[in-house]
């Protein structure tokens, strides 16, 4: 079996569908950590209804969907910050599906599209508990660097440059 990955639209079925898996775990992750439960379902419809994903749209930017043998098994999106940076957003790649590959096709697939928007560098933001994704932009040559945004989540910042 391989990933395949390619752009498609924010508000596709697929994209959709992806977007409330990847909310659902980190939201629950949070909550469990710092308060004991997980996520109110009609909190997470809220905060998913209120974004409209322009930023990850063309031609600032773009939505990856990755696909494994076919389903949509993870996604990423790319959006440029200014004319050389390009910023990496919510990676992620559904919980049976990982170890498979899934998050370095996506972070290498970001990169290529990076490029092609002008690109020479990426940069993310990422919390402390979520180790696995901080494992792999390590693992793909990003460095931790200071923080490049004041967002109330972030914990951990990388950078690596575009050659």
């Amino acid at each position: 079996m391989t990933w395949t990955v390619a752009p498609e639209p924010p508000d596709s079925p697929a994209a959709t569908t992806l977007w409330r898996a990847y909310y659902t775990e980190v939201s629950d992750r949070y909550y469990l950590l710092h308060e004991g439960r997980r996520t109110d379902p009609a909190e997470l419809d809220r905060e998913i209804a209120a974004h409209t994903w322009d930023e990850l749209r063309p031609p600032k930017g773009t939505l990856l969907v990755a696909r494994y043998a076919g389903e949509p098994a993870g996604s990423a999106g790319v959006r440029l910050v200014d004319a050389d940076t390009a910023e990496l957003k919510r990676v992620f790649v559904h919980g049976p599906m990982r170890g498979k590959g899934g998050g370095q096709a996506l972070v290498r697939a970001a990169e290529t599209t990076a490029r092609s928007l002008g690109a020479t560098r990426v940069i993310l933001d990422t919390r402390h508990d979520l180790t696995e994704a901080r494992a792999l932009y390590t693992s793909l040559g990003y460095e931790e660097t200071s923080p490049h945004n004041d967002d109330l989540y972030a914990e951990h910042w990388f950078t690596k440059p575009l050659h």
